[in-house]
């Protein structure tokens, strides 16, 4: 993590040179504690988004970057893409941070969260991330245009439960979606992997009565983990995927996994805060990978060694110890 004494035209090369690549700066004072803090989850989150660049600058002595960016306020945090902002967090907010972190990270690397698919199979798999998908510019939090603003409202309104990807922080999904679904505008609805339209259909659907009935309904968080946890007789949930594993830990468990021969399935939280928060209390097992058998915890990276080591693995993946 970047941490010297920056000076404008510095600050602007580093920016330059990350490219499309995250720049998370933190706009911070020595003399503020809660800036301390954030600056610790910084210095975590660094460590896990090696392809993620993070910038610490002291906010008074760069006045004129300070106030180019509205810093009105210590901590805040803007994020950057292409040397441009597409996102910010004012104050203390360690828990919104990582999530901020997770969602802007994973939208601008396409190669590291699709493994290698080509952009229409990358589309695909966004709209279908969750039964109601919103495409949007900003986040439900922060909308970032009037139409965006008006779309959460009425989903909210009307107790919709809907994910979002945000179209800003992406210029590959921004540009593509529009010719996948021959739809040129956001922001952009889909329902069980089908579009629905614009901000003027759902107002239709909303003043006809229909949109409850077109969208599904709220599904509870404990029942949508049990149906995942469930999808296959053993199933894997870690950071990234079979083909791409995204931290040592769930490296070394697919290897292990792998070396066993038996079929299993994999979910990738770093795709889904709300299951790999939800799962964490579900499971009472705080961190990740987390490894099941016919619906049944088994455990983490630890316990599968010592299951290997036992030469009782082979069992416990066919669900017969």
């Amino acid at each position: 993590m970047e941490n010297r004494n920056l000076t404008s035209d510095l600050f602007e090369d580093i920016l330059s040179k990350a490219g499309k690549r995250l720049t998370v700066v933190h706009f911070y004072a020595p003399w503020a504690p809660q800036c301390g803090q954030m600056n610790e989850v910084m210095t975590v989150l660094a460590k896990e988004h090696a392809h993620t660049t993070f910038v610490k600058l002291e906010a008074e002595t760069l006045p004129e970057v300070s106030e180019k960016y509205e810093i009105s306020s210590v901590p805040t945090v803007v994020f950057f893409k292409a040397g441009e902002k597409v996102d910010r967090l004012d104050g203390a907010h360690a828990a919104e941070l990582t999530k901020m972190v997770q969602r802007l990270a994973v939208a601008g690397s396409p190669n590291e969260s699709s493994g290698g698919e080509d952009l229409n199979q990358r589309l695909k798999k966004l709209i279908n991330a969750a039964p109601c998908m919103l495409f949007m510019k900003g986040a439900p939090q922060e909308p970032r245009c009037g139409f965006s603003r008006q779309i959460v409202a009425l989903l909210k309104e009307h107790s919709i439960q809907f994910s979002s990807f945000d179209i800003l922080s992406d210029e590959e999904v921004r540009q593509g979606l529009k010719t996948y679904s021959n739809w040129p505008t956001y922001p952009q609805l889909y329902v069980n992997g089908e579009l629905v339209g614009g901000l003027d259909i759902v107002k239709e659907l909303a003043e006809s009565g229909e949109l409850e009935n077109a969208c599904p309904k709220a599904v509870n968080l404990d029942h949508r983990l049990k149906t995942i946890i469930n999808q296959s007789p053993v199933m894997l949930f870690m950071k990234g995927n079979k083909e791409a594993a995204k931290c040592g830990f769930s490296r070394q468990i697919l290897e292990i996994l792998n070396a066993s021969g038996v079929d299993y399935d994999t979910f990738d939280i770093l795709q889904d805060e709300e299951v790999r928060q939800g799962l964490k209390t579900y499971s009472n097992w705080p961190t990740y990978p987390q490894l099941y058998v016919k619906g049944e915890l088994i455990g983490g990276l630890d316990i599968v060694k010592e299951l290997k080591e036992s030469g009782e693995l082979a069992a416990v993946l066919k669900g017969e110890s």
